[in-house]
């Protein structure tokens, strides 16, 4: 049993059932298993998916592994809450509560970020197949969970998204690293925005390799489990003939997002969209407008700067950039506090954030979020990519 902090009260629970992992023919299967929080990720599932990966990694009779998510809908166990829900991210009601009981509370956070990123890193340096069944929500860390699989199968349920500047955060789990690399300026208008993709744009913009219909997928992890390979090659060719996409990822940058985010500065970007008249910009501007001001700029120079980054050095930045969105201004002061309460604690989805307006951000108070709070050889992800 473990104490799991959920708002403001402390519930016991029982752990083993959060992550479930099986070792079944060639293959390890891992499902996210707390569907009640839409799989929201605790500290101990993170510990258990750095744990888990890390000995199939090296163990050599696991040849492929795969991850999905439980539905709250239906029994638990039952063919139809096995999939329609992968992962909405980190536990954000658990970064609320350490945030403002300080102290020694801070340790956890810390770790849990940490470790995150960990796998994070690993699953995208994974030496062996990963699959991800990216059906239903996929946001947040969800998408650190999932964006470097081998084969990212999304379906016609799924709502894929990077929303945290909707509650004082930044695009993180190597968000920096992955957005920037949709065609054109598509990672900006994500990253700021936070707005929700389907299946279909997923493919478009890079972020997924393959789209099946739902209804296929209880079939294709059985079939998965199925099988005995017998070498690598084997598993690969497996692999081509029933996992590769079929689906033609356009190379083609979006020409409107590129008109609007590609422009220098948040304020012009803003004002080129409130002066537009299509109503694609004018909803656009009006969805910043509602994001944290200071977060926006954050986000767009987390993106910029990642766009030449290798994954590791990005997630050391996010790392560096997660401390102190927590300890530049503790307590209740913080964005990320603010916007947290706002959204799912009192649920009256009014943050008042400081400043108020995009136009009253300067450059001093973006520029502390990307310096390094660590000496370089005690950065608690100094490891990655070594």
């Amino acid at each position: 049993m473990r104490l799991e902090a959920v708002g403001a009260e402390v519930k016991k629970s029982d752990v083993k059932s959060d992550v479930i992992v099986e070792r079944r023919g060639s293959t390890g299967l891992i499902t996210l298993n707390r569907p009640k929080a839409l799989n929201a990720l605790s500290l101990h599932m993170v510990h258990e998916l750095l744990a888990t990966l890390q000995a199939w990694r090296d163990d050599p009779a696991v040849l492929m592994v795969a991850i999905r998510g439980t539905n709250k809908v239906g029994r638990p166990g039952s063919p139809e809450s096995l999939f329609g829900g992968f992962c909405a991210g980190g536990d954000i009601r658990f970064f609320h509560q350490v945030a403002l009981a300080g102290g020694a509370a801070w340790a956890a956070l810390e770790d849990f970020f940490t470790e995150e990123y960990t796998v994070n890193h690993l699953i995208h340096t994974y030496p062996k197949p990963f699959i991800a069944f990216m059906d239903g929500i996929v946001m947040g860390g969800g998408m650190g969970i999932s964006q470097g699989a081998k084969v990212r199968i999304v379906t016609e349920h799924t709502k894929m998204a990077m929303p945290e500047t909707q509650i004082g955060l930044f695009p993180d789990v190597g968000g920096g690293y992955f957005l920037s690399r949709c065609p054109g300026r598509v990672g900006e208008y994500l990253a700021l925005t936070g707005e929700v993709i389907g299946a279909d744009e997923a493919i478009r913009f890079g972020l997924a390799d393959v789209k099946l219909e739902a209804a296929r997928l209880p079939a294709l992890w059985d079939a998965l489990a199925a099988q005995e390979f017998k070498s690598k090659p084997e598993l690969e060719a497996w692999i081509a003939s029933n996992l590769i996409a079929t689906n033609a990822r356009s190379d083609l940058a979006e020409a409107e997002f590129d008109a609007y985010f590609s422009l220098p500065t948040l304020g012009q970007i803003i004002c080129a969209l409130e002066a537009a008249k299509s109503d694609w910009a004018r909803k656009t501007a009006a969805t910043l407008r509602k994001r944290s001001p200071l977060m926006l700029h954050v986000a767009l120079e987390q993106i910029r700067r990642a766009r030449t980054m290798t994954l590791a050095d990005d997630l050391r930045m996010e790392r560096d950039m997660m401390h102190h969105c927590f300890h530049l201004r503790p307590g209740s002061k913080g964005e990320a506090v603010e916007g947290i309460r706002a959204q799912a604690i009192d649920k009256d989805y009014s943050p008042r954030w400081n400043p108020r307006r995009i136009e009253d951000v300067s450059e001093e108070m973006v520029r502390p979020f990307f310096a390094n709070p660590w000496l370089a050889d005690a950065h608690p992800l100094r490891h990655l990519g070594v």
